[in-house]
């Protein structure tokens, strides 16, 4: 256990506590923004949709590679975790899809709302905690966002509710989320996610079908990474157009390998919603590296070399690393300096989720539930 504990520190050690690279970039004047043309989205019952060119200022796309590149980052650390058996059990890993977690969230306020399926790592770094806090949570350690009782799939922050672990269930709870936006007469939308692998069940359409009634604020939101589980979209689908699954709801495709063409049409989504228009559906086009899950090598159903050429072509870190460059927002050498960044700074080693988990404490957690549900007037005696 000491050896398992002390194999924890030393790798979340190294994702979060590293100190940032010192990096002495060359004096020169770099460009306040810049502005670049974006891929146009497929519309469905839509007579306008994003626009195709967009502004990225310098503060922005440091940050959002920053982010992105934490991400990735987090994701092979907790590979490497899996491998050495510290993390156990569901884990699904993310790299590939940073452009959406941290495009989507570049796009709403604070205060919308979240709601996702179980590949959720990257949601709840983008939803405000720390990389300790969620690499605790994974290793089972009380620092982690769930007391290290939730695990890969059930992580959750302010405003955001998981980390799901079944199929499609978190669509209706997501429109549940904006009826409350709703009802409370709050200026706020709720993104629901769940992945092309989902995008079959019947009470995603049943939840279609009342946010529309409603006219609630609610952005369905589809992950198309091509294969659900292990299956491709073609072999699971009659219809491959996920946008347009609604039907009588709006819907819009996106490139879901550019963080900027994923922030616009997430503006462009919230902005109708909170206009009181109703729900709309976007469906983001991207990839994962990985397989489906850890327990998945990824490679029976696609080949290495279609990896390969997604990476090369693609690859959501490497598309804005290249614009920022290209357009003098940045140069190669900063960006490298930023690769280890960690948004949250000032975390004291001793705090996290390094210690073991007493065995007591899912014990006295559920103790306690039991003991207030006693003590209502109305318990049963």
């Amino acid at each position: 256990m000491r050896k398992m504990l002390a194999a924890v520190s030393r790798v979340l050690s190294g994702v979060s506590q590293k100190p940032a690279s010192r990096v002495l970039v060359a004096s020169r004047n770099f460009a306040n923004d810049a502005t670049f043309e974006i891929k146009k989205c497929d519309l469905h019952r839509l007579e306008e949709g994003p626009p195709v060119t967009t502004v990225l200022t310098r503060e922005d796309g440091l940050r959002y590679y920053r982010m992105m590149q934490t991400v990735r980052r987090m994701e092979l650390k907790a590979d490497q975790l899996y491998k050495q058996k510290i993390i156990r059990g569901f884990c699904h890993l993310c790299d590939g899809q940073e452009a959406c977690c941290v495009g989507l969230e570049a796009g709403i306020n604070p205060t919308d709302h979240l709601i996702t399926a179980y590949r959720a790592h990257g949601f709840t770094f983008t939803r405000g905690l720390s990389v300790r806090e969620i690499l605790a949570e994974l290793t089972g350690r009380r620092g982690g966002c769930a007391k290290g009782k939730g695990g890969s799939m059930h992580m959750y922050a302010k405003n955001f509710y998981g980390g799901n672990g079944i199929v499609g269930a978190q669509v209706p709870l997501g429109a549940g989320i904006a009826l409350a936006c709703k009802y409370n007469g709050k200026d706020e939308v709720c993104l629901t996610l769940y992945g092309d692998g989902a995008a079959n069940q019947g009470q995603i359409f049943e939840a279609y079908n009342m946010a529309a009634l409603w006219k609630l604020p609610c952005i369905f939101i589809c992950e198309n990474n091509r294969y659900g589980m292990g299956t491709s979209v073609e072999r699971a689908a009659a219809s491959t157009d996920y946008y347009k699954r609604g039907d009588f709801i709006p819907g819009l495709r996106v490139d879901g390998m550019d963080i900027l063409c994923v922030r616009e049409a997430t503006r462009f989504a919230a902005a109708y919603c909170r206009s009181g228009k109703g729900p709309i559906l976007m469906e983001l086009q991207t990839y994962r590296y990985h397989g489906h899950s850890m327990s998945d090598p990824g490679v029976s159903y696609r080949t290495r070399e279609e990896i390969q050429e997604v990476r090369s072509k693609s690859d959501p870190i490497m598309l804005l690393k290249d614009r920022m460059v290209n357009s003098n927002l940045a140069s190669v050498e900063e960006l490298k300096g930023r690769k280890l960044l960690t948004p949250v700074a000032g975390e004291r080693r001793e705090e996290g989720g390094l210690k073991q988990r007493e065995p007591s404490t899912v014990l006295n957690a559920s103790q306690a539930l039991v003991s207030r549900a006693q003590d209502r007037p109305d318990a049963p005696r």
